[in-house]
């Protein structure tokens, strides 16, 4: 289903950890592998050509892992704005899912989703997967271990129901299509909107939207799922979602990257975003389509 993928990297020794854990996503059909590692032309300045010859032999041993695991590889460096290059690369490259690490340097791959990797997922126009890698202290140094990435294990599936939602749910039901079997499908009553004037309302709500559950489920379970699991908890969306993905022993959450928010959430909806931020499993994006 995701036969070619596009990799940015950052050479740090936390990306060295998603080249081995990408290896996992040939459960997902993955054949291809574009290998990115972008310059921001904004910070290195005349210093690009110096940088650029630096990074290659670095960028080569990448390739040359993910080519052992049995991927076909092609590495480039790319000079600009990583969030424009990454989008402009995996299209041309005809990718259908963008990887990135959550645990980098100065890249794609920043914890906080604060700098380049926030802006990725908002020019994505593709899928991306968010591996987060869990970190322990080595010689006084903070490092990535080993890991290896089995996205189709248990999914957890938020959903309020949008039509973004929607679309996340037919990449879903692909997935198990390509073999998850164990999938949770979850929906929040948000309280902070309930609580104002729809309080006495809550019973007819669950009962609405079970049903909708109930309607998914059915068709998962025509893909293959052998179990489907719903629950309609009643609180602050993002922070319980992000509760089930610390604690159900979740391999990975889909959710669509745009929801019903307001208007300030139009770019990267804040439950998505508090989401990619907090859940320790990966996250894959699902943006609207265009």
């Amino acid at each position: 289903m995701f036969e070619k993928i596009l990799l940015a990297t950052d050479l740090s020794a936390a990306s060295d950890r998603v080249i081995c854990a990408a290896a996992g996503l040939k459960r997902l059909g993955t054949r291809e592998a574009l290998l990115v590692h972008c310059l921001n032309i904004r910070d290195v300045g005349a210093l690009a050509n110096r940088l650029i010859e630096l990074a290659k032999p670095a960028l080569e041993r990448q390739r040359r892992a993910l080519e052992s695991r049995g991927l076909k590889v092609e590495a480039r460096l790319a000079l600009g704005s990583p969030e424009i290059e990454i989008a402009r690369e995996a299209e041309e490259h005809h990718s259908e899912l963008i990887v990135v690490g959550s645990h980098g340097e100065t890249t794609a791959a920043e914890v906080s989703l604060g700098g380049v990797a926030n802006l990725i997922i908002q020019h994505a126009a593709l899928p991306v997967l968010l591996l987060r890698l869990p970190l322990q202290g080595e010689a006084g140094r903070r490092v990535c271990e080993e890991w290896e990435c089995d996205c189709l294990r248990k999914v957890l599936f938020p959903t309020d129901f949008s039509d973004n939602a929607e679309h996340a749910f037919q990449l879903l039901a692909r997935l198990v299509e390509h073999g998850a079997r164990d999938v949770d499908l979850l929906h929040v009553q948000d309280q902070t909107r309930i609580d104002r004037h729809l309080k006495e309302r809550l019973a007819e709500f669950n009962a609405i939207d079970r049903e909708r559950l109930e309607r998914m489920k059915r068709r998962l379970e025509e893909k293959g799922a052998l179990r489907v699991g719903i629950e309609i908890p009643y609180g602050a969306p993002k922070k319980e979602i992000v509760a089930r993905a610390e604690s159900g022993g979740y391999s990975l959450v889909v959710l669509g990257s745009q929801g019903r928010g307001y208007f300030g959430e139009i770019f990267l909806g804040s439950v998505s975003h508090y989401v990619a931020r907090r859940s320790p499993t990966p996250v894959l994006l699902v943006p609207p389509p265009r």
